[in-house]
Parts: structure tokens; sequence; C-alpha cells
């Protein structure tokens, strides 16, 4: 393939950078598909140990995740942007009431993967067209955090932004509430210098964790996040992280809010990524009773709605266990004999929080199969109560 003239990439890039600012991106940078080598490696000790929990997609796709021309054998410049979403304010503040539950800010509006993707189809258009204009071919690939590409380590190499120590993207201009995506193409485009570290010795994302989930700086164990727990895992949350996660009902965004240099980070300018009013601190009551058709309609458009019902109905029950409320003991009865056993288990914990054992028991009478679920049996068991089938 033909070398571009130096004179063209600097008009490309001028291009790129305009473009991209017009659609609505925050920063851009450039680096090769050879310059994250060394994320081979620590993807496979991140694997080695066990740290992606559940996700085998990760270990599925490790060869093609860790060097992009192993995704893409034709790409000979990788384009990484950013796309801001801050919140108004800061999310850790304003979470007395407890009857109320908490959702990551980039979950409180429309799937960014749908906003984003469009646009990052929209540049790559325009920059092949004025590539052509300019008598050079090229095609791409657009991708928002569904491919098995590694946007992290690919927005240090372009000087985007480096990993911070809670091995979320940081940028000393536009802080941490951004999202990331990612252009492979097959013009030659001059890079940009790698982004430098500037955590220094600051561990406030470490020591804000609620759940000890990094068992080292830069190194994360999905298996204790609460953000993984909540969204991912699909099953029982584990005895041990129910209390710690309050009253998180999707996702966790202590380790990001605290970062000071979010002083940086701008609101979310995107109209689609504005925070719904009804998604900034829900009433726990008005959710616990939704049905697989009430919470599809509740979440139409949002990327909430991709783990269904059940395991969004198993949060909202953890965190009305958590929240000492007594007057939503009443919004948990109906739940114990829900189809779902993972959501009767969670019922079972959150009752067992906020009632006696004999008037859980009372709750119980007349759920019929439920009784003599193990998994449910299991959870009465662990609160030290004896299974309505056996008593």
């Amino acid at each position: 393939m033909t070398a571009t003239a130096p004179a063209d990439r600097a008009q490309l890039r001028r291009f790129l950078d305009a473009e991209a600012r017009r659609l609505g991106f925050s920063g851009v940078g450039v680096t090769g598909p050879d310059a994250i080598d060394h994320a081979a490696v620590d993807l496979a000790g991140f694997l080695a140990a066990g740290h992606h929990a559940t996700m085998t997609w990760m270990a599925e796709t490790a060869a093609r995740r860790a060097r992009p021309r192993a995704l893409w054998d034709e790409v000979r410049s990788v384009i990484v942007l950013a796309f801001d979403y801050g919140p108004t304010s800061d999310p850790l503040e304003g979470r007395g009431d407890r009857t109320r539950g908490e959702i990551s800010v980039y979950a409180r509006n429309r799937d960014y993967h749908d906003v984003i993707k469009g646009r990052l189809k929209e540049l790559a258009d325009r920059l092949a067209g004025e590539a052509r204009r300019r008598g050079l071919g090229s095609r791409a690939k657009v991708f928002v955090d569904t491919a098995p590409v590694m946007e992290k380590p690919l927005a240090a190499a372009a000087g985007l932004a480096w990993q911070g120590k809670n091995t979320l993207a940081v940028s000393r201009t536009i802080g941490g509430w951004f999202f990331l995506g990612v252009i492979y193409t097959t013009l030659e485009l001059d890079a940009d210098a790698p982004a430098a570290d500037h955590c220094g010795s600051c561990r406030r994302c470490l020591d804000v964790c609620p759940t000890d989930a990094f068992p080292a700086p830069h190194r994360l164990d999905a298996r204790r996040c609460l953000s993984y727990l909540t969204i991912e895992h699909d099953g029982p949350i584990p005895t041990e992280f129910r209390a710690a996660m309050g009253d998180r009902i999707y996702g966790c965004d202590d380790c990001l809010a605290v970062c000071p240099w979010n002083k940086f980070a701008a609101v979310a300018r995107e109209a689609k990524l504005v925070a719904r009013p009804d998604l900034v601190r829900p009433a726990l009551a008005d959710l616990v009773g939704l049905d697989d058709a009430g919470f599809r309609a509740h979440f139409a458009g949002s990327p909430i709605k991709r783990i269904g019902r059940a395991r969004f109905v198993r949060n909202v029950l953890i965190a009305i266990g958590n929240s000492g409320a007594a007057e939503l003991a009443a919004t948990i009865s109906p739940r114990l004999g829900d189809q779902s056993a993972m959501v009767r288990g969670a019922a079972v914990w959150a009752a067992g929080r906020l009632m006696s054992g004999s008037a859980l028991a009372a709750a119980f009478r007349g759920k019929g199969a439920a009784e003599r679920d193990p998994a449910v049996a299991a959870e009465w068991r662990a609160l030290g109560f004896t299974p309505p089938a056996e008593a």
C-alpha cells in the first residue's frame, strides 16, 4: 500500500479534529494498530486470575481483543474519541433517603451505544469522503464497547487519556465522565504521543470502593465489583456483598465520582444522554412491582433494559433490604412468590432484614411452590429461620 504524503496526513488530521468536535466529541487521539502489544500480557494476567468472573467472552476473544490487527488485518490507524456524559451534580451527594435507588450516571437515559455509534459512523464517512477528495481510498470499522476492542489501552496509546488506578480512563482536560468510541481505518494517519499517568500518590478511587474490588492499583477484580454484580452477574448476589450494595440498583460510580480530575469534566450536552428525572434517585417502591412488560416499557431505549427484569428487581430488593425502611416491607411480600427463583431469594433476604421471622412466615403463606424452592430455603437458613416447608 502506498504511503500517504505528509501534507495529506496533516490535512486529514485537521479535518478529523474539526469534524469530531462538530459531531459532539470532546477529545480525539490517533495511534497505530501495534501500539498496545503490552495489553496482551496484561489481559492474560487478568484472565488467569479469574478477575473477569463470568464474562467468558473476554477469554474467548482475547487474541482479537489485545491486537487490533487480529480483529481486522487491514487497519493502519486507530482513532479514539471521547464523548462527555457528566452529571449536573455529584452523584455521591443527596443519597440520604434510602427508600430511593441509585442508578449509574451513564444509564439514566438512552443507550449510549446507539447514540455514539451513529456519530462514529458519520465521522468515519466524512473522513473517507475527505480522503477521496484527495485521491485516497479508505475503509473503516467503528466500535462502541461491544466488540473485542481494548478501548482504554488504545486511548492511552493515542494520548487521549490514561488508565487510572481504578482502571477507568482519565484525562487532564476532560476528567473521567466520558464514553470512548473507536474507529479502525485503512488510512495512514500520524500517531499522537501516548498519555502519561497523572494519578500520582492519589488513592481516592481505591479507598472509596465499598467491596475492596481493587487487589492493587490498576487492577480490578470483577467478582467483587458492584457494577459487575448488579449488571453482568446472572444469579443471586453473593451474601457478603449485599449490605455493601446499599441503595445501588444498577452500577456503581463511586470510584469515578471521587476522582479529582473531574474538576475538568463537562456535563452531558447530548439531549439523549441528559438524565431522565425519573431515573435520578427513583423510588424503590415504584420499581419492585414491575412485571416483565412494565420493565420493558419503563426502560425502553435504556441500557438497563439489557439486564432483564429479574436481575433488576433482584437489585431493587437488595436495596429495599438495606433501606431500613419498615414501610417498604409490604412491597416485598408479592415478590416472595415471584416466577423468578432469583427474585424470590432476594425477596426472602430483603424481608428478613425488615420483618421478624413470624411476619416473614406469614407473608410466605400461600406462595405455593415457592415454599419448596431449594434456593429460597437456603436464603431462609442463612437468615437463621426455618423454611416454611420444613416448619
